[in-house]
C-alpha cells in the first residue's frame, strides 16, 4: 500500500515538474526571442550590434581625426601607435590656430554661412508657398527652370558670374553669396524651394480659405499661419543651407581672395602658411609632417556645425520627417 502511495506521488511530482519545466522554458523562449521579432533579446543584441558597426564606420575619421592631432613626430612615424599616442601634446592645435587666423577667419566663414542661411530660409519660403498656394503665370516654365538651375553645375556659370561680379565690384566680398541668396539662387537654392513647396502643398486649405474669410491678405496669410507652420521645414532647410556655405571651397577659391577668406581657404593654405619654403610648391599630399597639424585645423573647421547639429538634432530628426524629404 506504502509503495503504491509513493509510486503515485512520484509520478505526480514528475508531471509538476515537468510543467514547472515547460513553464520555465516558454519564459525563456519569451525573453530571448520575444513575442515579435524584434522583441527579445537575440534580435535586439543583433540591431544593438549592427548599429555599433555602422556607428564606428561613420565615426573612424572623426576619431582618427582627434587621435592624430594629438600626435607628435614620433607617435605618427611609429607604426604601432595607432589610436592612443603615448605622449599628447597640443602643439599641433596651436600651429592650426595660428594658421588658419581662426578668429578672423571663423567670423567671415559665419557671416556667410549665417547670412545666406538666413535670406535662402526666407525667399525659398516665399518662392515655394507662391508655386505651392497661388495662381503664378507660366508657373510650370518657372518650375522647369528652377529645375534647370539645379541640375546645371557651377563650373559651367563661373566665368561669366566672376566677370559680373567683377564689374559690380563685389569681388572679395560677402555679397557675392549673400545677393544671390538674397534673389533665391544661391547654393542649392531649387532643392530649398522644392522643399518649401511640398510642405504647403500638403497642408490643409481650410486655414487658408478661414484667414481669407476673416480678410486677411497673401502676405498676412503667409507670414501670420503658413509660416509659423513650417517651422520644421525652416529648420531644415537653415541647417543644410549652412553646412553647404559652411563648407563650400570651390565657389569661395573663386571669388574671394587675400580681402575676406573664409576657414576652408584658409585650409587649402596652411600648409604654405606654416612652411613658407613651401610657396608656389605642388601640395604633398598625406605630408607626415603637416599631418597632425591638418588634422587639427580639419577638427576646428567642423566643430561649430558639430555643436549646432547636436543642439538641434530633436528638431532636425523631426524636420526631415515632416517636410517629407524620408519618402
Amino acid at each position: 500500500m506504502m509503495g503504491a502511495i509513493k509510486t503515485e506521488l512520484e509520478k505526480i511530482g514528475g508531471v509538476i515538474s515537468s510543467a514547472l519545466w515547460s513553464r520555465n522554458a516558454q519564459k525563456a523562449k519569451l525573453v530571448v526571442l520575444g513575442r515579435n521579432v524584434s522583441d527579445g533579446v537575440l534580435a535586439k543584441l543583433v540591431i544593438y550590434l549592427l548599429l555599433s558597426i555602422v556607428a564606428y564606420l561613420y565615426l573612424q575619421p572623426l576619431l582618427y581625426m582627434i587621435s592624430t592631432m594629438f600626435k607628435t613626430m614620433s607617435d605618427l612615424l611609429d607604426p604601432t601607435v595607432k589610436w592612443i599616442p603615448r605622449e599628447i601634446t597640443w602643439e599641433n592645435i596651436t600651429k592650426a590656430f595660428n594658421g588658419l587666423q581662426y578668429p578672423r577667419a571663423l567670423l567671415n566663414t559665419s557671416i556667410i554661412a549665417i547670412g545666406c542661411s538666413v535670406l535662402q530660409v526666407i525667399v525659398c519660403a516665399m518662392t515655394g508657398y507662391a508655386l505651392a498656394r497661388l495662381s503664378v503665370p507660366f508657373k510650370g516654365a518657372f518650375i522647369g527652370l528652377i529645375i534647370l538651375t539645379f541640375l546645371m553645375p557651377p563650373q559651367v556659370i563661373v566665368l561669366p558670374m566672376y566677370a559680373i561680379y567683377s564689374k559690380l565690384g563685389l569681388l572679395n566680398t560677402p555679397f557675392v553669396f549673400l545677393i544671390p541668396a538674397l534673389l533665391g539662387q544661391g547654393l542649392k537654392a531649387a532643392l530649398f524651394i522644392f522643399i518649401f513647396r511640398q510642405f504647403f502643398a500638403s497642408q490643409p486649405q481650410s486655414l487658408e480659405e478661414a484667414a481669407k474669410l476673416d480678410g486677411a491678405s497673401t502676405f498676412r496669410l503667409f507670414v501670420g499661419i503658413m509660416l509659423p507652420l513650417a517651422r520644421s521645414a525652416c529648420l531644415v532647410v537653415f541647417l543644410f543651407s549652412f553646412i553647404w556655405y559652411w563648407n563650400m571651397s570651390y565657389e569661395a577659391s573663386m571669388y574671394l581672395a587675400n580681402d575676406f577668406q573664409p576657414l576652408s581657404i584658409r585650409l587649402t593654405m596652411l600648409e604654405q602658411v606654416l612652411n613658407p619654403t613651401m610657396l608656389g610648391q605642388t601640395r604633398v599630399i598625406d605630408n607626415p609632417i603637416m599631418e597632425s597639424t591638418n588634422m587639427a585645423a580639419a577638427f576646428m573647421i567642423i566643430l561649430p556645425p558639430i555643436i549646432i547639429f547636436i543642439i538641434l538634432q530633436k528638431w532636425f530628426v523631426s524636420g526631415i520627417e515632416r517636410t517629407g524629404l524620408v519618402e
